[in-house]
């Protein structure tokens, strides 16, 4: 059964940010806030999570999976970003965008596209996930928290906990978020940078 810290969203507790990352470094399932809706979250290494997600969310393998970063020295050692993508992403994080870059060989094979071997990024305005990244002191691999029989992503904790104590190991829970849809921006080397799907997120530099 999962645990349940209450975090304040913008005076986050230290003591259950340091527990959730211990959760997280024993190989723990959990739920995080970001600036656009809740997410399921585990550590990076870990399969057995993974798994768990995919069970979940009854994901197939092409599915792309988002890594959360703290900032650009940690996308840059887990993506080939070139100077064009770089300095975009510093303009418009933190915020509700996702980008999809090439993946380089830091991030496992599972975690990537199977067919494009690319994978998203987000850094999210969320001080309640970037102080759990940064105690992590390595991204947090993540999905958007939408079950299948759902189209838009979980808002409010209380109901997450009803749904799915049993298969989780901490849920927290930071207030009801609204469910939004960030703006995924494609960086990949060999295409231009462009907007693939319009969100929250506002990128006036791109043409839509």
């Amino acid at each position: 059964m999962a645990q349940y810290f209450q975090i304040h969203p913008s005076n986050p507790q230290k003591r259950l940010i340091y527990q959730a990352v211990e959760i997280l470094n024993k190989g723990g399932l959990i739920t995080i806030p970001t600036d656009s809706s809740y997410a399921i979250a585990c550590h990076l290494g870990d399969k057995r999570t993974l798994d768990a997600i995919r069970r979940i969310r009854q994901l197939s393998n092409r599915h792309n999976f988002t890594l959360v970063c703290k900032g650009l020295t940690q996308v840059s050692n887990f993506t080939k970003i070139n100077n064009e993508a770089y300095r975009l992403i510093k303009s418009l994080t933190p915020g509700a965008f996702t980008f999809l870059l090439d993946a380089t060989k830091e991030v496992p094979r599972r975690l990537q596209h199977p067919k494009k071997k690319t994978v998203g990024i987000r850094i999210p305005d969320n001080i309640v996930i970037q102080m759990i990244v940064e105690e992590l002191a390595e991204p947090l691999f993540s999905s958007t928290l939408i079950l299948p029989d759902q189209t838009e992503a979980e808002t409010d904790p209380e109901e997450i906990r009803d749904k799915l104590e049993h298969e989780l190991d901490l849920i927290i829970d930071c207030g009801i978020i609204e469910s939004q849809e960030t703006t995924v921006i494609d960086c990949c080397s060999d295409n231009k940078i462009e907007i693939i799907r319009q969100g929250i997120g506002i990128a006036p530099m791109l043409d839509k």
